[in-house]
């Protein structure tokens, strides 16, 4: 037997199901994206708070499984005094355990927002994913509807303020209280009937994608798709299945609203459900939000088991092709709604809330789709080459580094191994940066550097074919004393945004 040690075995290098790496490209469009959301969230008075990613176990509520590792839905794990923590499957339960603790510090109404990641411990697939980001803001500790509109109207104004036109967008509102209204009206109120009210929520998200015929048949004995599978339906009765039907088809809420009234009347909750939905409209109209941008919808049944009151969700209206090939509306980007029990669960005490939360994931993949995000490209480095590595030369191009960011310009002195100088341009070139800066010895006993401009040099060497041509084109080297560098960089960082400019107007 051999004495020599087995070669330990390498390590093979592969990312978690679920789970994706960003690219600079990918940070910096959600950071030009989040910040667009922030100025809005700042405009109306709500200022950030950050929590955790890890939460106990029992603060994320519906999400805790009753098993004895409760890691269905969520990613858990054991601490060293036996209690279970998750990492937060959303950011609502979070901040009404963080309204709980500090309740007697916080001002109320608090108006809050916050930005992050969430984890869902969930089978992955196309364009579902186990780590997303969600921006949220909500408003704890009021009770009246015009929280609620507010809501509605500061997120019109976010998908304004992203680039997104009137008319590409809606906020959607419903209210909870009226569907309870409208499952008692039609004989499915109290506990035990909660499983066939839950089937007839399924039948109506369904609505957008079967339409009213395939939500009939769902609301009653069943519905059997193109391959031959049988859904069960909900097992309604025809005069049922109407009153249903009705209410998820309103197209003109105003027209509707007093035979909506109607039907609901009598009931525990629908009428006031029905006032509130009528107080959103009016305070929407009052403010100059008509409903081109907030819209009285029954059809939203999002959450619906989670809210107590108005839900409101955030439409893209525009085509998109999918992975068919087939134009599609894009949809959903965001939701929310009231939620008065949330913190409750902590404090035995009424406390009202309502938030809405963006799809940070989805709404970047629309704005791309609008070429709204991106646009402002960012710029490569200039990159400070290194042609002798005494200290002195080295603290030379340091100093003309720190001359440059001081000046608010993107640079970085190259730090590989200097002594091959064709290396250094070819990792400019791979870098994409825009001017390369180069001080020799004659350079520097001159006083001067030289301004290799890279983007120039490059669209020159392919369009380039005579001396006349050279001359009339924009020189794409040049000297210049040290104390012009800023300048002369400024220059011509300027001629290369003109042409961008042009070329995209072209």
């Amino acid at each position: 037997m051999s004495d020599k040690q087995k070669k330990p075995q390498k390590l093979k290098a592969r990312l978690p199901r679920g789970f994706v790496d960003r690219s600079a490209a990918d940070i910096h469009a959600t950071n030009e994206m989040t910040a667009k959301i922030r100025e809005v969230y700042e405009r109306y008075g709500f200022d950030p708070v950050e929590t955790p990613l890890f939460e106990y176990t029992d603060a994320l509520g519906k999400f805790l499984p009753d098993s004895d590792r409760p890691n269905e839905g969520v990613f858990s794990l054991q601490d060293d005094d036996d209690q279970w923590m998750s990492l937060r499957y959303d950011l609502t339960a979070p901040l009404a355990r963080h309204v709980a603790e500090n309740f007697n510090e916080i001002q109320l109404p608090f108006r809050t927002y916050r930005a992050g990641y969430v984890f869902r411990n969930e089978k992955p697939g196309p364009g579902r994913f186990r780590q997303f980001m969600q921006f949220d803001a909500d408003t704890v500790g009021a009770p009246g509807v015009q929280a609620d509109a507010e809501m509605c109207m500061m997120m019109a104004d976010t998908m304004e303020a992203l680039g997104i036109s009137r008319g590409d967008y809606v906020i959607r509102v419903n209210n909870r209280k009226v569907l309870d209204g409208v499952m008692e009206a039609i004989g499915l109120g109290g506990d035990d009937k909660g499983g066939q009210r839950l089937n007839v929520l399924r039948a109506i998200d369904k609505l957008d994608k079967f339409g009213p015929e395939g939500v009939r048949l769902l609301l009653g004995a069943g519905r059997k798709d193109e391959s031959g599978d049988f859904t069960k339906g909900a097992g309604l009765g025809e005069e049922q299945i109407e009153k249903v039907l009705f209410f998820v088809g309103i197209k003109n809420y105003a027209e509707s609203a007093a035979e909506l009234g109607e039907l609901v009347a009598g009931t525990a909750q629908g009428g006031e459900g029905v006032d509130e939905l009528n107080t959103i409209g009016a305070l929407a109209v009052s403010a100059g939000y008509g409903p081109d941008r907030i819209k009285i919808d029954p059809s939203v049944v999002r959450g619906l088991e989670y809210y107590t009151g108005p839900v409101f969700e955030a439409e893209l209206l525009f085509d998109v092709t999918n992975e068919k090939g087939e134009k599609v509306v894009f949809g959903s980007v965001g939701g929310g709604g009231r939620y008065d029990g949330l913190v409750s669960r902590f404090m035995g005490q009424p406390v009202p809330a309502t938030g809405f939360s963006i799809g940070v994931s989805r709404l970047m993949t629309a704005l791309k789709n609008l070429g709204k995000l991106g646009q402002d490209e960012v710029i490569a480095p200039v990159l400070i080459t290194v042609m002798d590595g005494d200290v002195e030369s080295m603290g030379r191009y340091q100093r003309f580094t720190q001359t440059l960011r001081n000046e608010g310009i993107r640079a970085e002195m190259y730090q590989g191994n200097w002594k091959k100088f064709g290396n250094q341009l070819k990792y400019a070139d791979r870098r994409g940066c825009p001017i390369a800066i180069i001080q020799g010895g004659d350079e520097r006993a001159q006083g001067v550097v030289q301004l290799k401009d890279l983007i120039e040099g490059k669209r020159l060497s392919g369009e380039i074919e005579d001396n006349a041509s050279w001359r009339e084109a924009r020189v794409a080297q040049d000297t210049v004393p040290e104390a012009d560098l800023v300048a002369k960089v400024k220059e011509i960082l300027s001629a290369q945004a003109e042409d961008r400019r042009r070329a995209g107007n072209a």
